[in-house]
């Protein structure tokens, strides 16, 4: 197992990356360009300059998230072949530089959902992100952009970046006709373009679930249970299409069975990274993000990490969306604090699992 963080770079985030370094057991980056709009190319002179900064600290950069893929692609308009020639563009410049997996997504529209990314939570003061669908009421998708922009604390969010939203009601307006299968078929022909690359130049790509894990204003989505992954491991059947396996996504539904998902595709070699946090479950489709620890929230933390070991155990994994704690004010999410607490907690389960492994 590495142990990572997400960094979203020098000019877009307060932690430094001295302060990551700092964190025991951290090997590197799941890093990103939050300024690339969908569509755009990566450079090699940028992916360049962010690697030489990321190594001249220490740290590695071998997965690299949000590549983000253009709705133009998902809905499977003509314009699809150019941004799927940007993509591949990116593809090979993050794997002149030593990238090994691209995190994405192919989630209509929205990358992920909540309806408060600050909600105190009562037992020791701390606060988090929070979903309840019935707090969306009459509320409109627009109305919910307008609310997570300010809310967010001047910080861009990951799948919220303005340019991706303004043509928000053009964008649904032209969903309304693309059912699942349409999606699917529409995935499959951007796998089919981009797997063969991947395979020359030694990328995996790593598919993010829905969040959360059920579908949101009528938009299609199909990534968000074992069924739905099994379909798109099967779309393009090869070693470098995987799964980026993310516990609280999935878990956000009770009926996942996290570590069983992790087995399985664990067992298929077909995780290529893992987002892992803990949620607590308030009721039908109504949950918050916990510490992650597992007694504050409802996943097993440790049979997660056990499954890993078990079947996965050269994956890179990162303590995600923490709380914001002890006073810190940063991207909701993303503060330094919880996930570095995260992150020593997962690697005390790993030494744990390892040294009892090891003596039987």
């Amino acid at each position: 197992m590495k142990m990572t963080f997400r960094w979203y770079g020098e000019d877009s985030d307060p932690i430094k990356l001295s302060q990551i370094k700092q964190i025991p057991g951290m090997s590197g980056l799941m890093g990103l360009l939050d300024y690339k709009a969908a569509g755009e190319v990566w450079t090699e002179e940028e992916v360049k300059a962010y690697m030489e900064h990321v190594h001249a600290a220490g740290l590695e950069c071998e997965v690299i998230e949000s590549v983000n893929v253009h709705e133009d692609i998902k809905m499977g308009l003509p314009t699809r072949d150019e941004y799927i020639a940007n993509y591949i563009t990116c593809i090979r410049n993050l794997a002149k530089y030593g990238v090994k997996v691209i995190i994405y997504n192919f989630m209509p529209v929205f990358d992920w959902l909540r309806t408060d990314l600050a909600r105190v939570i009562d037992e020791d003061g701390s606060n988090s992100l929070y979903f309840d669908e019935k707090d969306l009421g009459e509320m409109t998708p627009l109305e919910l952009v307008r609310k997570t922009a300010e809310d967010s604390n001047g910080f861009t969010l990951p799948g919220w970046e303005p340019e991706r939203l303004a043509e928000l009601e053009k964008t649904l307006k032209q969903y309304e006709n693309i059912t699942p299968d349409d999606l699917r078929a529409n995935y499959k022909y951007f796998l089919d373009a981009v797997i063969p690359v991947c395979e020359e130049v030694g990328v995996k790509m790593a598919c993010h679930p829905d969040d959360p894990a059920w579908p949101i204003f009528g938009l299609p989505r199909i990534a968000h249970s074992q069924e739905d992954y099994d379909k798109i491991c099967a779309l393009h059947d090869s070693p470098a299409n995987t799964v980026c396996l993310c516990t609280g996504s999935l878990g956000s539904n009770p009926d996942n069975d996290i570590p069983a998902i992790i087995r399985h595709f664990g067992e298929m070699d077909r995780i290529g990274a893992m987002h892992v946090r803990n949620v607590k479950f308030l009721g039908h489709h109504h949950f918050r993000e916990a510490a992650h620890l597992s007694s504050t929230g409802d996943l097993d933390m440790f049979a997660i990490m056990k499954a890993i070991y078990d079947t996965c155990p050269d994956t890179y994994v990162r303590p995600d969306h923490g709380r914001m704690i002890w006073g810190e004010v940063g991207r909701p999410g993303y503060g330094l604090y919880d996930r570095a607490l995260g992150a020593t907690y997962l690697n005390g389960l790993w030494e744990a699992i390892d040294k009892m492994e090891n003596a039987k």
